[in-house]
């Protein structure tokens, strides 16, 4: 058994952070509980020895990240403490395992913020910085800056930060100490709402970003904490003129195929990853069997995908062809209220 944790939003009727288990034999979900009750735990990363676990976290009038222990075998979550402050929670959250760091990312107040971790309790500090963006973009929901991703790069000396609201990539030094220096920015085009990054997995000058607004894959070059635009391919059909908005990007360890998400559409794309250059060229688009599939991530094995759909309420599970990179549909109907994240 393969053991996987939801983040959902709880203004229905989820009490929270949920944990199923994925039977790989049988090709089937099962056991969905709840593992931890808070509100709006809409992000969530665990450290890489499956220790702890770390999540973004609403409480009342006030919003941050809130740590847990985690039991492997139940798959119960204890939490350790939370650091909030007044205002909206952030959006995202990821970790450095090496230098024992956590960052959140706050669409609402558009800043990225980094915390300390306590190696023995997990716990995590008072944030040590934090960044503010100003900005804004053409598109009416660009009216001020929306930070929405931040993750560490391959050579782990930068995070790499994703600027919805002000069409921003942006590169910022990571001292020992967790301190935060800005150190270059690229503008993409005008629009498109730049909301998740994901680095090739062999190759560590590749990277691709999705955007949100204009839903496309970017293929970036990757060097020295800077980012060179490649190719702009779509994730939606040419002829699709309906409300679409692009939500997770993911890729398979072996950089052959990358996964992109659809709100609107409903579908993930299916993207193969031309091995001298990168660039991306599509293979099909699935129905994600839902309304508003938020994120997905792909097993530890890669023989399967998990999709959440947020506004249908369920999880939806694929077996993945390690070959073509294609889905096929296992099961649909696996009920997680208001799911946004999953990750095992």
């Amino acid at each position: 058994m393969i053991r996987g944790y939801v983040g959902t939003y709880t203004n229905g009727e989820s009490q929270g952070i949920y944990t199923f288990e994925l039977d790989p034999s049988a090709g089937q979900i099962t056991h969905v509980k709840v593992a931890a009750v808070l509100d709006n735990p809409t992000y969530l990363n665990m450290t890489k020895d499956h220790r702890f676990l770390y999540s973004v976290i609403k409480d009342d009038k006030n919003g941050g990240v809130a740590a847990f222990s985690m039991d492997q075998h139940s798959g119960r979550l204890e939490r350790i403490n939370v650091e909030e402050e007044a205002g909206a929670p952030p959006c995202h959250v990821s970790l450095d395992d090496d230098r024992h760091l956590v960052f959140s990312t706050n669409y609402h107040k558009g800043t990225v913020a980094s915390y300390r971790v306590n190696q023995e309790t997990g716990g995590i500090s008072a944030p040590v910085s934090v960044m503010m963006h100003e900005g804004s973009g053409p598109d009416p929901r660009q009216e001020k800056a929306h930070t929405h991703f931040a993750g560490l790069t391959p050579d782990g000396d930068y995070l790499a930060v994703c600027e919805l609201g002000c069409d921003w990539l942006l590169t910022y030094t990571v001292k020992d100490s967790g301190e935060l220096e800005e150190a270059h920015r690229l503008s993409v085009r005008p629009g498109s709402g730049p909301r998740h990054l994901v680095f090739h997995p062999k190759d560590p000058s590749l990277a691709y970003l999705i955007t949100e607004f204009s839903s496309e894959v970017i293929v970036l070059s990757y060097e020295d904490g800077k980012f060179t635009e490649v190719q702009y391919i779509s994730a939606v059909p040419a002829d699709f003129e309906e409300n679409n908005q692009a939500s997770a990007i993911h890729i398979s360890s072996d950089g052959r195929f990358v996964y992109a998400g659809n709100r609107g559409h409903n579908s993930i794309a299916i993207f193969s990853v031309e091995e001298k250059t990168g660039r991306l060229q599509l293979v099909e688009r699935v129905s994600t069997e839902g309304e508003w599939p938020r994120d997905f991530v792909l097993d530890p094995t890669e023989k399967f995908l998990v999709a959440s759909n947020q506004n249908s309420s369920n999880l939806v599970l694929f077996a993945r062809d390690g070959d073509t990179g294609k889905l096929t549909l296992m099961q649909k109907d696996v009920h997680v209220p208001n799911p946004v994240c999953v990750k095992f």
